[in-house]
């Protein structure tokens, strides 16, 4: 407390530096990555620079740097880091994708890069028309009724749509989506708003079981309304990763509201006591527990064998961007696009990979670190969390050291509702973010609203 100045409501030594210089300088390095393995792949594919590379190269280039100018004029003090390792996943996933369409002759880097050109412009919305991450506070319930209708919304007869066994998409006309996707940017904020509300008597001590504090009895709602959701979601959209995600998502928030480990103790029983239970009761999540055991025992483990034959061929460097073979990978644009990677780039580049993601979760709760009111600093977490269960799970399941669960890695995998939604999600951090590390205006003693900022800075801190 005494390392705080009441003025600005950062430590001592802290230099308010916008840094738009650095982000500029990391753009042109992400740029470098993804024109550089889009032109790698058509030379080791078919030869020859892509004969595109220039409109290509071009459009990425025009995304990027239209990001960086809305960045530097509406959120000048955000995080310098976050926007350049989104472009270089992006990137990097556009030429995994490209080298298993001319693998296969299909056509969804195109489609792809359509659909980040539809990300970028939601980025841009968001930072344009949300100049303060607080004003979502007053959508709190709003936000919590519009993801469960989100989630409804492919049960019902008409719109909802079963692809691979799980009922987590609506078709109008041609197009299809997947609205669980939003749903979890919905439900960072509903949980936010709800926490910074009630966290107090959440945080609450009930019994006290091997020298940990449990919650009270009567506290316990919220956890087991969460827990049946997730169990909900998998009983009949039967997908296994948003179930995980979605009470993931809410345990470790409620631990962060209340920085209490009773919480973890009763979720983690909770997971414990559903996972045993879909097992039991769920045939797809005995196949998906029975292909994680022994892949090459059962019929449906063809998927995991290539990947790991895959990953195995790729070594330490990898067979090279074009030389490889993902296409015998089934799915390999989407679920396995890790496993492709690995054949391609070896260890050395899915060790980037996860680096990059390592950073990218860094950035966010660093932002939520600095997040000057507890809203914030749950909303930062929240999306950093996303990101962190997902490529934990979906990493996890490609390396077999998890069952499959189905979510996308951020980015990487081919699909407009995960990339649209992963972009929106930077926004909402980059929005936390700028205003996390913005100035406090210089107030004198004598204003009257210096003595409430102050008090309220040194409550939060």
């Amino acid at each position: 407390m005494s390392s705080l100045n009441p003025l600005n409501a950062l430590p001592h030594g802290f230099t308010h530096r916008r840094r738009r210089g650095a982000e500029l300088f990391l753009l042109v390095l992400a740029l470098m990555v993804g024109i550089g393995a889009y032109a790698a792949v058509g030379i080791g594919v078919e030869e020859t620079v892509p004969v595109d590379i220039v409109a290509y190269g071009g459009w990425l280039a025009v995304l990027a740097v239209g990001c960086h100018l809305v960045v530097r004029m509406r959120a000048p003090y955000a995080d310098p880091v976050l926007l350049p390792i989104v472009v270089a996943l992006n990137g990097l996933g556009l030429a995994m994708i490209y080298r298993i369409d001319l693998a296969r002759d299909t056509d969804l880097a195109r489609a792809q890069l359509t659909w980040m050109t539809v990300g970028v412009v939601l980025f841009l919305v968001v930072l344009l028309v949300l100049r303060d991450h607080r004003r979502l506070q007053a959508f709190t319930y709003t936000s919590g009724f519009a993801a469960i209708v989100l989630l409804v919304m492919p049960l019902l007869p008409v719109l909802g749509t079963e692809i691979r066994g799980a009922r987590i998409w609506i078709s109008v006309g041609p197009m299809s989506f997947q609205p669980g996707e939003i749903a979890k940017v919905l439900l960072v904020v509903f949980f936010a708003g709800y926490l910074v509300l009630h966290r107090d008597a959440l945080a609450l001590a009930g019994r006290r079981f091997i020298g940990i504090d449990l919650p009270r009895g009567r506290d316990l709602g919220p956890i087991l309304v969460m827990w049946l959701v997730s169990l909900g979601v998998l009983v009949f959209q039967r997908d296994l990763g948003s179930s995980l995600l979605f009470f993931g998502l809410f345990l470790v928030m409620l631990y962060v509201a209340t920085q209490r480990p009773g919480w973890l103790v009763v979720g983690g029983s909770l997971f414990a006591i559903g996972a045993y239970a879909g097992y039991l009761l769920f045939p797809h999540v005995q196949s998906r527990v029975d292909v994680w055991l022994d892949p090459f025992d059962h019929p449906n483990g063809y998927q995991v064998e290539q990947s790991m034959f895959g990953m195995a061929w790729g070594g330490l460097i990898g067979r090279g961007l074009g030389l490889g073979s993902p296409d015998t990978i089934p799915i390999a644009e989407s679920d396995f696009i890790f496993a492709a990677i690995g054949e391609e780039l070896g260890l050395t580049g899915t060790m980037a990979v996860i680096l990059l993601y390592g950073l990218m979760v860094e950035r966010g709760l660093r932002t939520a670190l600095v997040c000057r009111d507890a809203f914030g600093k749950l909303i930062a977490t929240g999306l950093a969390v996303v990101f962190t269960l997902q490529v934990f799970v979906v990493i996890g399941g490609v390396t077999k050291l998890i069952p499959l669960t189905g979510l996308t890695t951020p980015f990487l995998s081919y699909g407009g509702s995960s990339l649209v939604a992963n972009w929106a999600i930077i926004a909402l951090i980059l929005r936390v973010s700028d205003q996390a590390r913005r100035p406090l205006p210089e107030l004198s003693s004598d204003d009257p609203e210096h003595g409430d900022d102050a008090t309220q800075v040194v409550k939060l801190s």
